[in-house]
């Protein structure tokens, strides 16, 4: 849990600090480009300002006597009204930076015989304007922000000082940032919502698959991870789910082998136990020790097949399809060899065979020793529980790119609700259960397995005492059985 934990808080932090920096690198950057913007739009309209009042001024001083110039009371009247209406204050210079006027309607300023800085006036020739947060060399008594350019075609050279607060600019300035800050205090707090949820529904499956995997340390596989994502959490979900279905399954199946194991042992064990001990006591009269030694004899070997068969199971599961796939043998071969090999039973319980075989050979990807099982299986089992008398049919054929092979017997039907069951481990039928005393119930189930392991499919069909069972391999490529047993098919 504590884990788990960190694993969310620390998502949840790094997504909130990717949201902060992201903001952060955001308020920078707007807060310098509308720092630019109200600056560079300020010293526009300070220019157009400048550029009005030099026309007015530039008009008036060629009415006015051309001694007074630039100067006089009058001329400050048309400064005074011309920075009311643009809002700024104005400063008039003579070509050598003395102030010369000024828009204060005070005619005790303190501007006359100030000067501005040589670099003002210069950079106004060199470069048409001049533009500072500056006390313009002490005109003002704090820094403003000042744009300066000439009066052209005037009665003398001359300059327009416009100025304006520093102070004005930077609440221009503040009044946006709070705006900007307000809203991005809005989008970060919904973000973070927004992340805790998201960051919350991607670690539940995480906490439900732990919780999950510590129930299935404790033997209970019935947890589920839920999740409806589409995502790749969604489809690790799912692959958890899929593992718990085979985890659960693999459990039921261990559960009921060690239960069918323990069922099929005991009967033998017990038989073999009680008559070897009423031999010993003498419950069993001398007479009778061959007839009951003989029973444990029996019940010996089949405890042995039962062993034997359990070792098959775990060698066949074992193998793997890849293995089998570069692997060719004649199934024609097989079935032959598999039916001579069964010729004795098969005659001692006066059964006759049809069979119904191709001439030439039929060639399936696979092993021919696991696959002679699955056939003398499928015989043997026939033949066991055929009516005396009556007839085994055996079939092979090719089609659609696969090989066929069927066994046919004639008997007792088997229930339809127990075809599904007969292919698992140790199942049984009731009449082979008082029948069968030889067999284990694991040959229909190696013969399901091998099959599984070869890609085939087997089918069974059980119709008025017919039973018949029909499996399925794909036939080999001629160059893979030539390449592999050296000649050509």
């Amino acid at each position: 849990m504590r884990h788990l934990r960190s694993v969310y808080v620390k998502n949840l932090i790094a997504v909130m600090l990717i949201f902060c920096l992201s903001f952060a690198i955001l308020g920078a950057a707007f807060a310098g480009m509308s720092y630019s913007f109200i600056v560079r739009e300020q010293s526009q309209s300070m220019v157009d300002s400048a550029g009005t009042a030099g026309v007015m001024i530039r008009s008036y001083a060629r009415m006015d006597s051309l001694d007074q110039g630039y100067e006089g009371i009058n001329m400050r009247a048309v400064l005074a009204l011309t920075a009311d209406i643009a809002g700024y204050h104005m400063i008039v210079t003579d070509g050598e930076g003395r102030v010369v006027n000024c828009s204060d309607r005070s005619l005790d300023c303190g501007h006359g015989g100030l000067s501005v800085p040589p670099e003002a006036v210069s950079a106004i020739n060199r470069q048409g304007k001049y533009q500072a947060v500056t006390d313009l060399g002490g005109v003002f008594a704090r820094p403003r922000f000042v744009v300066g350019v000439e009066i052209p075609a005037g009665p003398s050279q001359a300059y327009i000082f416009v100025s304006d607060s520093a102070g004005r600019m930077s609440g221009i300035w503040r009044s946006f940032a709070r705006i900007f800050l307000a809203a991005a205090a809005v989008v970060v707090v919904l973000s973070f919502a927004m992340a805790f949820v998201v960051v919350r529904k991607m670690s539940r499956p995480i906490k439900e698959m732990s919780d999950a995997a510590r129930s299935y340390s404790r033997g209970d596989f019935t947890p589920r991870v839920h999740s409806a994502g589409n995502d790749e959490v969604g489809d690790l979900a799912e692959a958890f789910n899929v593992m718990a279905d085979s985890l659960e399954r693999s459990e039921q199946g261990r559960r009921d082998l060690i239960a069918n194991v323990s069922h099929e042992l005991k009967t033998p064990m017990t038989t073999i136990s009680g008559f070897a001990d009423g031999i010993l006591d003498g419950t069993i009269p001398p007479e009778k020790e061959k007839e009951y030694l003989a029973v444990i004899s029996s019940e010996t070997k089949r405890l042995s097949r039962l062993v034997r068969g359990m070792l098959d199971m775990t060698q066949l599961q074992s193998v793997t399809p890849m293995e089998l796939s570069n692997r060719s043998f004649d199934l024609l071969e097989v079935v032959c060899q598999s039916l001579l090999s069964l010729e004795t039973k098969i005659t001692s319980r006066g059964l006759d065979v049809e069979t119904v075989l191709p001439e030439e050979p039929i060639y399936a990807v696979g092993d021919s020793d696991a696959i002679t099982q699955v056939v003398h299986n499928l015989l043997d089992n026939a033949a066991k529980f055929a009516e005396p008398g009556t007839s085994l049919v055996l079939k092979l054929w090719r089609e659609e790119g696969k090989a066929y092979v069927s066994v046919a017997n004639r008997g007792e039907t088997i229930p339809k609700e127990e075809l599904p069951l007969i292919f698992e481990r140790f199942h049984k039928t009731d009449r082979s259960r008082s029948q069968d005393r030889d067999g284990v119930g694991l040959g229909l189930y190696i013969v399901k397995t091998i099959l599984d392991s070869h890609g085939g499919n087997i089918f069974v069909t059980s119709r008025d005492g017919l039973t018949t069972f029909t499996f399925c391999l794909k036939l080999a490529k001629p160059r893979q059985f030539s390449e592999k047993n050296g000649q050509k098919p």
